[in-house]
């Protein structure tokens, strides 16, 4: 296992498009099912544009030139966070969220879908609390109902 050290965090790049999406489409259906809602999965290329991607600033985590992981900031929330199944537990996702709280030093909200405890766990490792549990539908794929948390990182 490689360690926190060797994962180079930069900007996206065009030509990341087909690592990403792979990076989503791999780790999408993983989150989903630990919340019992394996049939709402759609791919990057599904809701990329509809779930603004694109809106904020889009980092890739990439090692020995291969994309391990990406995540989205905008406005102060953590819109999009995904790390391949392959790469997960590596420090990957840490490592992404370090560079969105040094480059976003202000209070950072997430979601985090109820079930999902991997990801739960993280983010409250890496000092986000819980502001409140939402039930309603599921971002993205509407036709299906969902429960998650607000999550927020105060400033600092």
């Amino acid at each position: 296992m490689k360690s926190r050290e060797e994962i180079c965090i930069r900007p996206y790049r065009d030509t990341d498009w087909p690592e990403l999406s792979a990076i989503h489409d791999a780790a999408r259906p993983i989150e989903l099912a630990a919340s019992g809602l394996s049939d709402a999965f759609l791919s990057l290329a599904q809701t990329a544009e509809s779930e603004g991607l694109f809106d904020g600033e889009l980092w890739v985590a990439e090692r020995d030139a291969q994309a391990l992981g990406f995540a989205t900031v905008c406005d102060g929330e953590l819109t999009w966070l995904y790390v391949h199944p392959a790469h997960m537990r590596q420090g990957v996702a840490t490592a992404l969220l370090a560079h969105a709280f040094q480059t976003a030093p202000g209070a950072m909200r997430t979601e985090c879908l109820v079930g999902n405890d991997a990801a739960l766990a993280l983010y409250l490792r890496e000092g986000f609390r819980i502001l409140k549990r939402m039930d309603g539908k599921l971002t993205g794929n509407e036709s299906f109902a969902a429960a998650g948390y607000i999550l927020e990182r105060p400033a600092g």
